[in-house]
């Protein structure tokens, strides 16, 4: 390794040919390290061509990529030509701009055929034996934040199996793709992108890291939680007060950043993630519920009053994981707004439920009620699964 700053030295110079997802992509200043605890610098290795995948060459000096990393130095106050030589030797991936298409139209969404994929007897399996070997750290994370032990799980375990699977691609390679040569075959989107790579970089700084180390998924999200680079500047912890935040290893700090990540976006403790309900059957009350889509917007008696049945009471996210029934015809109490949310099932009739304020905090993480309600039937399961004491 090398200190960035003299990283320029090294730089590859091959110019790229010109190709023609967490978090909410707001830029934020990392705060300025004290005289005490001052943070290292960043630091950059050679990076290597690939002879064997010629696609694979570094952006070297694009000038609108060299634009791009004076500007980042200087709004994050970093070595100007450090910043270059990083960027010079990050590369396109062809399967980076592949991968970020969405499916092909006319896929239909199967909330039956979604629900498999996770809440399945491996995942299942390794969900009992993280939440055994983090206990403690669970159950600190739930005093501090109020965030039950099950929705943390739900959502590791839904993200990277635990940690078995965070991606192989080097995140400054993905973002600069998707920053510069993002597919202009759908709506763009490399402002945001731009932002994440800043992001890593401040990330990088802070850490005294080598940004051309860092690994995550195609779209740049990292570590076990799949925080994009500006969650974690924001919001990941180093619960366990080693010094540094690491969310690719160290659970207890992967643990207290997804709870304070839900806390940050309003998660109640003691309020159930959602409640079975039957659909209005008139269709255009139906419509009216769920025009908002999954942001809490009526009120249960409002549910009611345009024909929707309450079931029972889903009781993941509260603490005792104990419920109570409704007989249908009375509206829950004190749950505060609510958004009907469907899950289409293919051919078959969709599903619903009534999503409260956390439904919607999980939500924040990945925009879908699927993904939602993954991460809680995965959490629930785990939980039924583990042994009794």
């Amino acid at each position: 390794m090398i200190v960035w700053a003299q990283a320029i030295s090294l730089a590859l110079v091959v110019s790229a040919p010109t190709a023609s997802h967490a978090a909410d992509g707001k830029l934020t200043r990392a705060a300025k390290p004290s005289a005490a605890k001052k943070a290292p610098p960043m630091r950059v290795r050679h990076a290597v061509r690939s002879d064997a995948d010629p696609d694979l060459v570094t952006y070297g000096r694009r000038a609108d990529v060299m634009q791009f990393a004076a500007d980042v130095a200087a709004r994050q106050g970093l070595d100007v030509e450090a910043v270059q030589a990083a960027l010079a030797q990050s590369r396109f991936v062809p399967d980076v701009v592949k991968f970020i298409m969405p499916p092909p139209t006319g896929t239909a969404k199967n909330w039956a055929a979604y629900r498999a994929r996770f809440i399945e007897p491996r995942r299942i399996s390794a969900g009992v034996a993280f939440w055994r070997a983090n206990e403690s750290w669970l159950m600190l994370a739930e005093q501090r934040y109020g965030v039950p032990p099950e929705i943390v799980v739900g959502i590791v375990g839904v993200e990277t199996l635990y940690g078995r699977h965070m991606g192989g691609f080097r995140v400054i390679d993905a973002l600069a793709t998707l920053s510069f040569d993002f597919p202009t075959e759908r709506k763009d989107r490399s402002a945001f992108f731009r932002d994440e790579l800043e992001q890593l970089l401040v990330m990088s700084q802070r850490e005294g890291r080598d940004p051309l180390t860092v690994k995550g998924s195609y779209a740049g999200a990292l570590g076990m939680p799949q925080f994009m680079p500006s969650s974690v500047n924001k919001y990941a912890i180093d619960f366990d007060g080693d010094g540094h935040i690491d969310l690719h290893g160290n659970a207890a700090d992967v643990i207290g950043s997804v709870a304070r990540y839900l806390a940050e976006f309003s998660w109640q403790h003691d309020l159930p993630t959602h409640f079975e309900v039957t659909a209005p059957s008139d269709p255009g009350a139906r419509a009216l519920l769920l025009g908002p889509d999954i942001v809490p917007t009526f009120t249960p008696e409002q549910f009611i009053g345009h024909g929707a049945v309450f079931g029972a009471i889903a009781p993941t996210g509260a603490a005792s994981g104990a419920g109570t029934g409704h007989d249908g015809e009375n509206a829950p109490t004190d749950v505060g707004l609510l958004a009907l949310v469907e899950l289409q099932n293919g051919d078959d009739a969709p599903s619903h439920v009534a999503g409260t304020a956390n439904f919607y905090a999980i939500t924040r993480y990945n925009w879908s009620s699927y993904y939602a309600m993954a991460v809680i039937e995965l959490g629930r399961a785990v939980r039924r699964a583990r042994p009794p004491g």
